[in-house]
C-alpha cells in the first residue's frame, strides 16, 4: 500500500509539473500540444523511441537505486557522481588492457568496476567510523577528488594519442554490451539488481539492519544494531550499484570509452529520483524510466519545436518539488483525518 501511494503522488506531481510545463512553453511562444506529442514521438511512441528512453533509463535506475538505500538507511551519500565516473574509468581501462575476451571478460570488468566504486563510497563510511567524519562533506568532497583525479589519468598518463580531448582509448569489441531488437542488455543488467536489492534490503539479516537503522537509528543501536559497521556496508553497497553504472556506461553506451564528462548528471538525477520514488528500490526505479524517457523525449523537443533539450531538466526540477508537496500534503491531511476519527470514536466509546 505504501509503495502504491509513492506512485500514485509521483503521478500527481507529475500531471502537475506537465501543466506547468505547459505554461513554460506557452510563455516562450511555443505550443505546449506540439512540444508534448514531440516528446512523446520520441520518448514513447514507436519502438525505436522506447528503446531510447531504457537506454537512458539503465544508469538512472542504479544511481537511483543507491541514493534511496542511503536515504532509506539514514545514510548521506551524496557521492553517487564521484563513484559513478571512478567505475567508468575502471571499465575503460579494462576493458582496453584485459587479455580476458567474452562473457568472462565482461563480467570480471564490470564486477570489479563496480567494486571499485564500492570500496570509494566506502571510504567515507571509514571515515565516519574512525574520524567522526560527516559523510555529507565527506562524500561531497571525494566527487571533486574523483573529477579531477579520474581527468588527469585521461588527459596524461591514459590519453588516447587520436583524441583531440580527455579521453581513455576505445575498449576492445569483444567488450561491447549487445542490444536486443535496439535495447542494451544493461538495460536488463540493472533491472536484475533491482531484484537483487530488493531482495538485499527486504529479506537479508543485512538489509533488516540497513531499515532499523533508517526507522530509528539509535533505536537500531540498543537493539543491537552494529551501525557504524552498517553504515560502512551501506556505502559499499550503494557505491557499488554507481560503479556498476559507469562500467555500464562504458560497455553499453555510445563512446565505447572514459571521456571528460561522461555521466554528467546522472549522479545527482539519481539523488532525485530517491526523492520522487521516497527511498523505495521498486518506486525509484519507475520514476528512473520515466526520466529516461524525458531525456529521450527532449531530444525530439528540441529538434520538433526547438524548445532546448535543457527544458527537461526544468521538468524534473518542477516533478521533485511538487512530488515532494503532494506527499507532504497528503500526509498531512490523512493524519489529521485519521486523529479526527480516532477522537470521535474514543468519544463514543466514552459515553
Amino acid at each position: 500500500m505504501k509503495s502504491l501511494n509513492k506512485i500514485l503522488t509521483g503521478i500527481v506531481g507529475i500531471a502537475l509539473s506537465f501543466l506547468a510545463g505547459a505554461i513554460l512553453i506557452k510563455l516562450q511562444g511555443n505550443s505546449p500540444i506540439d512540444a508534448y506529442r514531440a516528446l512523446f514521438d520520441y520518448g514513447l511512441v514507436s519502438w525505436f523511441s522506447l528503446s531510447s528512453t531504457l537506454n537512458n533509463a539503465t544508469p538512472l535506475i542504479l544511481t537511483g537505486m543507491a541514493a534511496a538505500i542511503a536515504f532509506s538507511s539514514n545514510v548521506v551519500n551524496l557521492g553517487e557522481p564521484g563513484q559513478l565516473i571512478v567505475g567508468a574509468l575502471t571499465a575503460a581501462l579494462l576493458g582496453y588492457y584485459l587479455p580476458i575476451p567474452g562473457i568472462m571478460g565482461i563480467i570480471i570488468v564490470l564486477l570489479i568496476s563496480g567494486i571499485v566504486g564500492g570500496l570509494y563510497g566506502g571510504l567515507a563510511g571509514v571515515l565516519k567510523k574512525y574520524y567522526k567524519m560527516d559523510e555529507f562533506i565527506t562524500t561531497l568532497m571525494l566527487n571533486f577528488i574523483a573529477d579531477y583525479f579520474t581527468l588527469y589519468l585521461a588527459t596524461y598518463p591514459f590519453l588516447d594519442k587520436n583524441s583531440y580531448v580527455p579521453a581513455t582509448p576505445m575498449i576492445k569489441r569483444e567488450f561491447f554490451l549487445p542490444t536486443i531488437n535496439g535495447i542494451n542488455i544493461s538495460f536488463f543488467i540493472a533491472i536484475f539488481m533491482v531484484f537483487v536489492s530488493f531482495f538485499v534490503v527486504t529479506y537479508l539479516k543485512k538489509g533488516y539492519e540497513w531499515r532499523m537503522m533508517g526507522y530509528n537509528y539509535n533505536f537500531s543501536k540498543i537493539g543491537g544494531c552494529k551501525n557504524e559497521e552498517n553504515l560502512i556496508w551501506v556505502m559499499f553497497y550503494t557505491g557499488f550499484l554507481s560503479g556498476l553504472a559507469g562500467a555500464l556506461l562504458i560497455l553499453g553506451g555510445t563512446q565505447h570509452r572514459f571521456i571528460k564528462g561522461i555521466g554528467a548528471n546522472y549522479g545527482w538525477d539519481g539523488v532525485m529520483l530517491a526523492i520522487v520514488g521516497g527511498n523505495g528500490v521498486v518506486e525509484t526505479s519507475v520514476f528512473a524510466i520515466f526520466f529516461g524517457f524525458l531525456k529521450a523525449g527532449g531530444i525530439g523537443m528540441e529538434f520538433e519545436v526547438s524548445i532546448p533539450s535543457e527544458f527537461t531538466m526544468v521538468l524534473q526540477a518542477i516533478i521533485v518539488l511538487l512530488v515532494v508537496a503532494t506527499r507532504s500534503t497528503i500526509s498531512y491531511y490523512s493524519d489529521k483525518i485519521r486523529a479526527s476519527l480516532k477522537a470521535k470514536r474514543v468519544v463514543k466509546s466514552s459515553e
